[in-house]
């Protein structure tokens, strides 16, 4: 199944799944090999200042993390064994978006002694705790400085998902 339809079909069940009332619109479904994460929207709080809508946010965020976790659970256990992948969950509330689990997948990679050398520059300087850390640190960093291009690969690949599935059958 092509990743957009899948992510098509898994936001239709969760959207008939989730009880209603949970989130303010459809939930955004983020879909890779190993995990299925689902994000939803929470109503964005008005404040007097930034200082106290950011304290609210980080209540609501924690207050519907607490009031969902049962459900939220049990939900995932059923989605599990229905798309075998696992789940994992999250909320978006005044542009930031805070996830409650996510997997840690180990990723198997070869890197040469230059590169090395960043990792464990990284690890001497107290900014990652081991080569793993700082791999990861250098990942989201770009990816922080290169989302609209990301952005733009992915929509490129759908598109290829596109044509390879509405070319013929071998």
């Amino acid at each position: 199944m092509e990743s957009e339809e899948a992510a098509a079909q898994l936001r239709g069940w969760f959207s008939g799944r989730l009880p209603e009332g949970w989130f303010t619109g459809p939930v955004e479904i983020v879909l890779d090999r190993e995990e299925i994460a689902v994000v939803g929207a929470i109503p964005e709080p008005t404040a007097e200042s930034d200082v106290e809508k950011a304290a609210m946010i980080d209540g609501l965020v924690r207050r519907f993390r607490e009031e969902t976790r049962e459900r939220r659970i049990e939900i995932a256990k059923e989605a599990e064994r229905k798309f075998r992948q696992k789940v994992s969950w999250g909320v978006s509330c005044g542009g930031e978006t805070v996830m409650f689990t996510t997997l840690s997948v180990p990723v198997m990679t070869r890197l040469r002694q230059s590169e090395r050398q960043v990792l464990d520059t990284l690890v001497a300087a107290g900014v990652a705790r081991s080569r793993s850390d700082a791999l990861a640190w250098c990942v989201r960093l770009v990816g922080t400085h290169t989302d609209t291009w990301l952005a733009e690969l992915r929509d490129a690949l759908q598109h290829v998902d596109r044509v390879r599935a509405a070319g013929p059958e071998l």
